[in-house]
């Protein structure tokens, strides 16, 4: 008895692991990876930094990822995902019309922005992991903007899918430029305050779009 009391007392101001299932663990690992990649990029992510963030062992994470390398291909697969299901609802839902399109805008710039996935974004290619970014993705936001497209048009002319795609791209690197180099330039330029004047570039920028896309 006087050895359960002793296994059972808790050190004051000792450690506490958490007690949390399989999947718990492994999604509270990937959230220390991502918030460690956006912040320094793939070189940050280091097993035993992530397992203190966690409150796990560092044997913990390789039970659960097998490597360091598995690990970080594992959280950018993940970011990458979310990112593309943000565009592809994004998509679904805005119906046409300037504001809308600025309201589009908006959302993906804060996923690249706010929440730091374009940081990420660039770190990947720079660091040669770029590579790893399923190419399907980017198709498959194409495909759906433009059948978007076509249903907003009808009964007028088919745009063609090429045109689509370079619309798509342009947009997607001012956004994702703005969101590494939009508030440098922007007080370079001398324009004023960077979230105001994204803001209002991310306006005019929908406006040049959606009368391309009217007229393509």
């Amino acid at each position: 008895m006087a050895k359960l009391l002793r296994r059972s007392r808790v050190t004051p101001g000792g450690p506490q692991r958490k007690r949390r299932t399989a999947e718990a663990a492994r999604s509270a690992i990937l959230d220390a990876a991502e918030q460690r990649l956006i912040a320094s990029g793939p070189a940050g992510i280091r097993l035993q930094e992530v397992a203190a963030d966690v409150g796990v062992s560092h044997p913990t994470v390789l039970h659960h990822f097998g490597s360091r390398e598995a690990l970080v291909a594992a959280v950018v697969e993940r970011l990458v995902a979310a990112l593309h299901a943000d565009v592809l609802e994004a998509i679904a839902l805005a119906p046409a019309g300037e504001g809308n399109m600025a309201a589009l805008l908006e959302r993906v710039a804060a996923v690249l922005g706010e929440r730091g996935h374009g940081r990420v974004l660039a770190w990947l290619a720079l660091s040669g992991h770029g590579s790893d970014l399923p190419e399907q993705r980017f198709s498959s936001v194409v495909v759906a903007a433009h059948a978007r497209r076509k249903q907003q048009r009808a009964p007028g002319p088919v745009p063609a899918l090429e045109d689509t795609a370079f619309t798509i791209l342009l947009a997607f690197l001012a956004l994702f430029g703005d969101s590494i180099l939009g508030p440098e330039l922007t007080r370079s330029a001398g324009l004023g305050d960077p979230a105001r004047v994204g803001k209002r570039f991310r306006a005019w920028l929908a406006r040049v779009l959606v009368d391309h896309l009217a007229r393509g």
